[in-house]
């Protein structure tokens, strides 16, 4: 697969799955992802498949500081249902990266390694979502703001030109290119922005709401 070059420049995320060392997938276990596999995934590349990307490498940093994340040892949990917005494809990149899966994963050996509801619909969150370790239930709260990076003025009219089939050869090289430096500036140049990638630790102790985030 041909892709934009700064694909291979987003940091990759390296996990341990202790399911993929019991069946003989990995050596240790241990597992690499990029960011080209979550756009392999989904089939494209966008600030939301970004988004989901970067913001559960950070959550996965933040829970596993001094060791690999465990693939299947986190449980993820969402403020909205996989029917709202761009929660679903949201969702398909964070179960790649961590494991987590909803009723529909997989059920475990032996009554060891299941994934089935490792991802859930929790309304009540004070963000968009919330990673949780099962081991020793250390959390994070995060949310992607996209509010703060605005697309550029002239994707609107490329994309108009698009839906009513206007669009020669020109303008969709242009509206790719545009797309792409967005999802670019998005993962290297603002990958630090804590104002765009919120990531928060849960005090177990008392739980507060926090701000709300406009998240993708």
């Amino acid at each position: 697969m041909k892709h934009p070059d700064f694909f291979d420049q987003v940091p990759r995320l390296r996990v341990r799955d202790p399911l993929a060392e019991l069946l003989g997938c990995a050596e240790g276990g241990v597992l690499e992802y990029g960011y080209a596999d979550a756009v392999r995934l989904t089939g494209h590349s966008c600030p939301t498949v970004a988004g989901a990307y970067w913001i559960t490498w950070l959550a996965l940093a933040e829970l596993y500081p001094s060791t690999l994340p465990q693939r299947g040892g986190v449980r993820v949990e969402y403020r909205q249902t996989d029917r709202d917005g761009s929660t679903g494809v949201f969702a398909s990149v964070v179960q790649m990266l961590t494991g987590a899966a909803d009723e529909r994963g997989f059920r475990g050996i032996a009554g060891r390694h299941s994934r089935v509801g490792l991802q859930r619909y929790a309304p009540d969150l004070p963000r968009f979502m919330r990673y949780t370790r099962l081991d020793n239930g250390a959390a994070v709260d995060a949310a992607v703001d996209l509010s703060l990076m605005p697309p550029d003025p002239v994707l609107s009219g490329l994309l108009g030109c698009v839906e009513r089939g206007h669009a020669d050869p020109t303008a969709i090289a242009q509206l790719g290119a545009l797309w792409q430096r967005r999802v670019k500036s998005l993962l290297l140049d603002h990958a630090d922005d804590r104002g765009i990638f919120i990531v928060r630790r849960v005090e177990r102790r008392r739980l507060s709401r926090a701000p709300t985030s406009l998240a993708v």
